[in-house]
């Protein structure tokens, strides 16, 4: 199975809509924001899942319907690190689609010029654990209540995978993740 990966455009709106609605734990994904008409998702979509030199959002695209994002963000050259991140929509879970897809984003920031990439996840969330271990990042420490999410306060495991680590076991999957970067086919 091929996972297309593409920057985000108005027309997922409603797809986003769903897929927001699809988890509670995806809630903390959004910061807070109103999804709920085409027109929230449209402004979320130009706001936050914005592709351009600092930050790139591909919507994780399954059958033409956007089910998911994986992004960096902080892309610096300077030092040659960025954030990593991602999400799937509650019907897209289990499949092999985040850590195929955080691959191919690795694997293009790797080709770009990048040397580290970061990422973070609550301690009490093992499947994004999962995840990024079997993407090739390395668990680095624990940051003690690193988030807030309305009145609680979360522990983070960050990790990272750098370009000089083995490339992860998973890419025999199954699972395909075509990357579309700057507007290619």
């Amino acid at each position: 199975m091929t996972v297309v990966l593409r920057p985000w455009v108005k027309r997922d709106a409603a797809a986003l809509i769903v897929a927001a609605g699809s988890a509670t734990d995806l809630a903390t994904q959004f910061g807070g924001a109103e999804l709920s008409s085409v027109a929230a998702a449209e402004a979320f979509i130009d706001e936050s899942l914005r592709y351009d030199q600092h930050v790139k959002n591909w919507a994780i695209v399954e059958d033409g319907v956007a089910v998911g994002n994986v992004g960096a963000s902080a892309i610096e050259f300077r030092h040659e690190t960025a954030w990593m991140y991602y999400w799937l929509s509650a019907a897209a879970r289990g499949k092999g689609y985040a850590t195929s897809a955080l691959i191919a984003v690795s694997d293009w920031a790797f080709e770009s010029g990048l040397y580290r990439l970061e990422l973070g996840h609550r301690v009490n969330n093992p499947a994004s654990c999962r995840v990024a271990t079997a993407a090739g990042f390395q668990a680095e420490g624990i940051e003690r209540e690193k988030l807030r999410y309305g009145a609680g306060r979360h522990d983070v495991e960050t990790h990272a995978r750098l370009a000089s680590d083995p490339a992860p076991a998973i890419r025999r999957s199954r699972i395909h993740a075509r990357l579309v970067v700057d507007g290619e086919p």
